[in-house]
């Protein structure tokens, strides 16, 4: 099965072409595009770019995979629309995990413990811890946003903590234990690491009705809030659901 991965929940654009098969992930091509302007106009040449690097083309794929979030929103709509519009045109099945996850993944080992952050803006972040209990992933506490000045949930012992933030902001909050700080750029999500939740337990996961999905954004964008102050009533969202 050929894969295409996408993370865009930062402003790095990261993708990933790769082969998952019964063994996991075989041969895995990926490129990355530092700055967040940049996602809407290169996204499309670096699935070509990763495709052709493994051999492949689109009439090949087999399924798709996207971090969901949490993180920012207009990347997230970017590669959520790409993801859509792809299979619209050719249904198959799309795989998403946090990009949070995405982050600790490639961090942990066996019986470890690591919390995923990202940058939220406004002074916060945005986390979740993971821990790995081989052969799959149990999910310590989901997705949150924390306020710089308050304590991540108790977690217990907590081995790492991976960031796309620079260290001395990821010092800012005090963190369960004694663990290892990776912050960015090593930090960054990967996509290579989507693919690689495909068939663990607990990591990556099929959704049932891309067409009505949406990406879990972590809270509105600041246009959805002004909106709705200005309006006084919640803003559609894009499957006509009220939020």
């Amino acid at each position: 099965m050929i894969v295409v991965a996408v993370d865009t929940a930062t402003d790095r654009l990261s993708v990933a072409a790769g082969e998952v098969g019964v063994g996991g992930a075989g041969r895995i091509a990926s490129a990355t595009v530092e700055g967040a302007r940049r996602h809407t106009g290169q996204l499309v040449s670096l699935v070509d770019e990763t495709l052709g690097e493994l051999g492949a083309t689109l009439d090949q794929v087999d399924a798709v995979a996207m971090s969901d979030g949490p993180g920012s929103f207009t990347g997230l709509r970017v590669a959520a629309a790409w993801a859509k519009g792809f299979l619209r045109a050719r249904p198959m099945p799309l795989w998403t995990a946090s990009t949070l996850l995405v982050r600790a993944w490639p961090h942990l080992a066996a019986g470890q413990t690591a919390i995923g952050v990202g940058t939220a803006l406004r002074g916060e972040v945005y986390l979740a811890g993971y821990r790995f209990e081989a052969p799959g992933l149990v999910t310590v506490f989901p997705p949150r946003v924390l306020g710089a000045g308050n304590r991540p949930p108790a977690a217990g012992p907590v081995d790492t903590v991976v960031s796309d933030q620079d260290a001395a902001t990821v010092g800012r909050w005090v963190w369960p234990g004694r663990p290892r700080i990776v912050s960015a750029p090593e930090g960054l999500p990967d996509a290579r690491a989507l693919i690689g939740l495909i068939g663990v337990a607990g990591g990556a996961t099929v959704v049932a009705d891309p067409a009505t999905w949406e990406p879990s954004y972590g809270r509105p964008a600041e246009a959805q809030v002004k909106w709705e102050r200005a309006h006084g009533k919640p803003l559609l969202d894009s499957a006509g659901d009220r939020r």
